[in-house]
């Protein structure tokens, strides 16, 4: 390798770069590939001789792919068995992570709250292990103790400090999530002018409520407690904030004090806030409009005013964009009902648009789904002996006359009348089929950048999916309450490397598929301080691109490992 100068006539300037040569059988002549672009020689103000300092870079680097190209001889004894207890396989791809990690300040933050805890274990090596563990390998808190070494990390602390740590993180929370915040804006430009709410729910194993743990509506129709996530989103499908509620918590009571807090903390001036039709309810309506906010609603169609299903079944208005697509929209004034401080009801009108449209995708999806549910009606109508699962519950509305015990799914006996699929409820529902409507308070935004703006709420959809799926943030083991909020600490700040690693990758791989290629990019111990590593795909190279790393090594020297670990932490 050799430090190449191209001159450019244009600018004047001579631009450098590290480059090797190689043979083309093809053109039988000997080019060269660029190994490490540098940039114009006079740009670079911070060395005093920088055509020295890339020269014998180049040197180095060449020295160094020699040494790599060298045949080693490993030695073995066919009689060496294993010791009980033997950890001699260990994961590599959570160095990603690690990179993430520390450049958000993470480690940082740990550290300098470690001075205010009385204690002989590392709130930062607790932590780090407990996200590591939580996106590669998710289970219980001593589950994860259990694999710490699992990685070429050296943990001091004990499981009795896991546990005891828990308290901790609880308790600065909010301080971390507002670092988290300031770290991500600074570094990957965060746009807080849209942002997206919505709210999950995680069940326990157990049977009895106590705390946050109620019994309430279960986004997987569970009888078990549950406890309520509220969840903010950027523009980029970062997460910015959390909000924990008791299970027994309506949807639409969670929106308010989650803005109200972020705005006092955080220091966001007007946001728009994009949710869906759960949140369109006037108590939420007039405090954003109160405090400057905007808000971009979905309005239900099947539940709407007969004038506003009149409107959506007229033809009159609507704007073809293709054969599959129509759009239309109006401002519409709103009455709203609110309470005042002393408890009365107030009502007062808000000017807003209406934006309508028609998707043929969205019939056909529509459709689709109704037609396997009908067909699990059907058979819950014809087996009229056999217990409801789970998963059959949201089904049942096409039954009538069905009784079921909400708490074990049995179906009751029925001795009046025999349950019969509700064809006028089905009929009802197919004639709104692929329409949509939203609300905005948006009035100079068009009808495209409504509907693209609205569109975006599939992100934090998405990311209640990794939690539940990939992450495996329920069922929640623990059950202390401070116990309860680190877990979902931990789970926010797994999602989000996982989300910037997806922004680092240009959103090519799901998450499931870093998940995976990272936990499988581990290695094996195969003579002393030698590692031997076995998996590599496409998407181990795209993510050491992103983040600086090289999975493509086959062997390992303990001490160049050492070197990767400390390189990802500064």
């Amino acid at each position: 390798m050799y430090l190449k100068k191209i001159p450019n006539k244009k600018s004047g300037k001579t631009f450098l770069s590290i480059v090797k040569p190689y043979y083309h059988k093809e053109s039988g002549n000997v080019r060269t590939k660029t190994i490490l672009s540098i940039g114009y020689l006079e740009d670079i103000t911070d060395m005093e001789d920088p055509i020295a300092y890339y020269t014998q870079l180049a040197e180095q680097m060449t020295l160094e792919e020699k040494d790599l190209e060298r045949t080693a001889t490993i030695a073995y004894k066919p009689a060496e068995r294993l010791q009980p207890g033997a950890c001699n396989r260990k994961n590599l791809g959570y160095l990603a992570l690690s990179k993430l990690y520390h450049e958000l300040g993470i480690r940082r933050f740990w550290v300098s709250r470690q001075r205010t805890v009385k204690s002989d274990y590392q709130l930062d090596q607790i932590f780090r292990m407990l996200v590591f563990q939580r996106i590669l390998d998710p289970g219980s808190k001593k589950y994860s103790f259990e694999h710490r070494e699992d990685y070429f990390e050296r943990y001091t602390f004990e499981l009795q400090h896991v546990y005891r740590s828990l308290s901790t993180f609880s308790r600065y929370r909010k301080d971390l999530l507002f670092a988290l915040h300031q770290a991500v804006s600074a570094r990957y430009h965060r746009d807080t002018s849209h942002v997206y709410y919505d709210v999950t729910n995680y069940y326990f194993e157990t049977d009895v409520p106590e705390g946050l743990k109620q019994k309430g509506v279960s986004k997987e129709h569970r009888p078990n407690p549950i406890i309520q996530m509220g969840l903010l989103m950027d523009s980029q499908g970062l997460p910015i904030a959390y909000e924990l509620f008791s299970g027994n918590t309506n949807d639409c009571l969670t929106l308010r004090p989650v803005i109200r807090d972020i705005r006092k903390r955080y220091g966001i001036e007007r946001m728009v806030v994009v949710a869906d039709k759960g949140m369109n309810t006037s108590n939420n309506i007039a405090s954003l409009l109160l405090r400057g906010d905007g808000y971009i609603y979905a309005q239900s169609v099947r539940k709407a005013t007969k004038e506003l299903q009149d409107y959506v079944l007229d033809e009159t208005g609507y704007s073809a964009m293709g054969e599959d697509f129509k759009i239309k929209s109006r401002l519409e004034p709103r009455e709203i009902q609110i309470q005042d401080v002393h408890g009365k009801q107030k009502s007062f009108t808000v000017e807003q648009k209406q934006v309508v449209f028609y998707s043929r995708n969205y019939d056909l999806r529509a459709k689709a789904e109704r037609s396997q549910a009908v067909a699990k009606a059907q058979d819950i109508i014809a087996h009229p002996g056999r217990k409801a699962l789970v998963e059959d519950l949201g089904c049942t509305r096409y039954i009538r006359n069905l009784n079921i015990d909400q708490k074990t799914g049995e179906i009751l006996p029925n001795s009046k009348k025999t349950p019969v699929l509700d064809w006028e409820r089905i009929a009802q529902e197919e004639r709104f089929d692929g329409y949509y409507a939203l609300v905005t308070s948006e009035m100079e935004m068009s009808e495209a950048e409504i509907i693209n703006t609205y569109r975006g709420l599939w992100q934090i959809e998405e990311s209640f999916k990794i939690t539940k799926g990939d992450l495996q943030a329920r069922p929640v083991y623990v059950s202390v309450q401070e116990h309860i909020e680190a877990h979902f600490l931990i789970c926010f700040v797994a999602l989000l490397l996982l989300r910037c690693l997806q922004l680092r990758t240009n959103q090519r791989f799901s998450a499931g598929q870093l998940v995976e290629s990272l936990s499988r990019a581990s290695g094996s111990l195969i003579e002393e301080n030698l590692y031997v590593f076995d998996y590599y795909n496409d998407v181990l190279e795209k993510v050491g691109k992103a983040v600086g790393l090289d999975f493509a090594m086959k062997y390992r020297h303990a001490k160049d490992i050492r070197q990767l670990v400390a390189q990802v932490k500064k």
